[in-house]
């Protein structure tokens, strides 16, 4: 077989230069039962190697299995019981028009729906569903460090961390490029505080108590010094902040939207349908 194989390797190769006209003959590879494997049916990946050996192994391997699945369907379509297969013929329609249904209803949501969703809305919709945005976890806006013991200027790098002005703070990320591990600024974003305590690697029972007391915390191990600088924080059971939320907020409206298209599309087709007299009810 594997002698097979290169010769066709070595047919369909030579063939390539040749026009698609001269290449309208199929190469038939295998065949199991009475299904036919070509050449063409194979894909490009198996057929692609380094050599035509190479090449060959591939493609032998390829037929094996689908010899073995080809050969497993025709023994199990001859042998189900019919109902079995009126079910299987069911399902397979459901599948096919449920599959055609949702590629239309996409096409029609990328030409029709409105997608862009305005900071207005999105805030509307933040204020009259606040009871929906409860905090669930601690939030913080703060800036991690993790600096090795030895690190000069220890002393200037937590005195700049814990300062407010900008100046401070530039000075700050350039002595923390030279020397840390890491430099995380959550700042500008909220993050849960049990992001921040995986961070320091220390487990904080009350939270809410230490959030409350606490701007600047410094800690460390054998090897490692880590300050975490906290600017703000919400506590668990209050109101979420609109920014922190605004991304599910962005999916809620954008999934009320498809929902609603879609019900005045059904609707649309439907109406449409009765107006020409292609649905009528016996």
């Amino acid at each position: 077989m594997n002698k097979i194989l290169i010769a066709i390797l070595m047919l369909v190769a030579t063939n390539g230069c040749k026009s698609n006209d001269n290449q309208a003959k199929r190469v038939p590879v295998a065949k199991a039962g009475s299904v036919m494997l070509y050449y063409d049916e194979i894909p490009g990946q198996v057929k692609e190697g380094i050599n035509p050996s190479d090449s060959a192994a591939a493609i032998r391997n390829y037929i094996n299995k689908w010899a073995k699945r080809e050969l497993m369907f025709q023994q199990a379509e001859a042998n189900l019981p019919a109902e079995l297969k009126n079910d299987i013929e069911k399902q397979l329609k459901e599948t096919w028009v449920n599959l055609v249904m949702y590629e239309y209803q996409r096409m029609m949501m990328l030409q029709k729906m409105d997608t862009v969703i305005a900071q207005q809305e999105l805030e509307k919709y933040y204020r009259s569903n606040e009871n929906s945005f409860i905090l669930t976890s601690n939030i913080v806006k703060a800036l991690f460090i993790k600096l090795p013991v030895e690190t000069p200027n220890l002393i200037r790098i937590r005195t700049l961390a814990r300062s407010n002005n900008q100046k401070d703070f530039q000075e700050l990320e350039s002595l923390c490029f030279q020397f840390a591990e890491k430099f995380d600024d959550f700042n500008e974003e909220w993050i849960t505080m049990d992001r921040l305590l995986l961070e320091l690697k220390e487990d904080i029972s009350d939270q809410e108590n230490f959030l409350k007391r606490t701007t600047f915390y410094e800690t460390g191990d054998s090897s490692s010094v880590y300050m975490v600088s906290i600017s703000d924080y919400r506590l668990r059971g209050s109101l979420s902040p609109s920014e922190y939320v605004k991304e599910d907020i962005k999916r809620i409206i954008w999934n009320n939207r498809r929902i609603e298209f879609i019900q005045a599309l059904e609707n649309g087709i439907y109406n449409e349908a009765l107006k020409e007299n292609r649905f009528k009810i016996y």
